[in-house]
């Protein structure tokens, strides 16, 4: 019998690598001038809130993948990077590709562990902590809102399959995959390689979740599930997301917010997301 056996046996990961070279479509016409990570959520962009959590975490290396106006996130890394060394590699494809090519295009760079971590997310820094060891997959409960890419777990809480949309007509419990995870070395080798196959056979316009499917149900590639159900996360990829992520990270100070000119009345209610119901995206859950 092992006693206080230590269930963090690896070494903590101090490398993350962040997707952030789509155009945003969704979020135009914010994105018309700005990158999808530069959107303010209450005054505090994405990218100024992730850099903040990976500096509480301890962080060294921050690989950013850029291509719609790159010049943008390097501005203002340039001067909010913190204790974090900021690496860039530019998609010149990014117009006509998708996430995987984004991840392809980070082969070369990084050679140790890390966590990868999308751009359109927010969330409560506490829950990184999860996600500071390889071969991790952050997941939620689902909801009825919620939709995307889903996963399966067994009972030793590890990822058993990987499904394309949260339909589910088994009776298996699918839990929506929040788009950060950790890859050890050994795993993102592997996955480099089965990137190059997806790459030359042109499917470039793919999410590198179908990848990771894959090499699941091969058995070559393994996820520990952390769950991000205890505190507030979003996944913003329309206006009405941000709405909704900014009530859920509220600002300090409550002011009338503007939509498109639009100023609220200052005798109703002031907030934004007062406007815009949840129609999509990824709340946490409360049980």
């Amino acid at each position: 019998m092992f006693l206080n056996k230590n269930p963090y046996p690896k070494k903590r990961i101090t490398t993350a690598l962040l997707l952030a070279a789509g155009t945003g479509s969704r979020l135009f016409p914010l994105t018309k001038k700005s990158p999808k990570c530069l959107t303010l959520v209450n005054e505090t962009s994405i990218l100024e809130r992730l850099i903040k959590s990976l500096n509480q975490h301890g962080f060294k290396r921050l690989v950013v993948v850029t291509g719609h106006l790159e010049d943008c996130i390097r501005n203002f890394l340039e001067t909010r990077a913190g204790n974090i060394k900021i690496e860039y590699v530019f998609s010149p494809l990014y117009k006509t590709t998708n996430n995987i090519y984004s991840l392809w295009m980070a082969r070369e760079i990084i050679n140790e562990p890390f966590v990868l971590i999308e751009s359109d997310l927010v969330f409560d820094p506490s829950l990184l902590t999860g996600m500071l060891y390889p071969d991790r997959i952050a997941i939620a409960r689902m909801k009825p809102w919620l939709n995307g890419s889903t996963v399966t777990i067994n009972p030793s809480k590890t990822v058993d399959a990987f499904h394309i949309d949260a339909r589910n007509n088994s009776k298996q419990t699918r839990y929506k995959t929040v788009n950060i995870y950790s890859l050890s070395v050994a795993s993102w080798r592997r996955v480099i390689k089965k990137l190059d196959q997806y790459v030359l056979a042109g499917r470039v316009n793919d999410y590198y979740e179908a990848v990771f499917r894959q090499m699941v149900a091969e058995k070559t590639l393994s996820f520990q599930a952390v769950f991000f159900d205890h505190k507030p996360w979003y996944e913003i990829d329309t206006i009405e997301d941000l709405a909704s992520a900014e009530k859920l990270f509220p600002s300090k100070i409550r002011r009338a917010l503007s939509v498109f000119g639009v100023k609220p009345n200052p005798l109703e209610d002031t907030d934004l997301y007062a406007r815009h119901p949840f129609i999509k995206g990824s709340l946490y859950a409360q049980s």
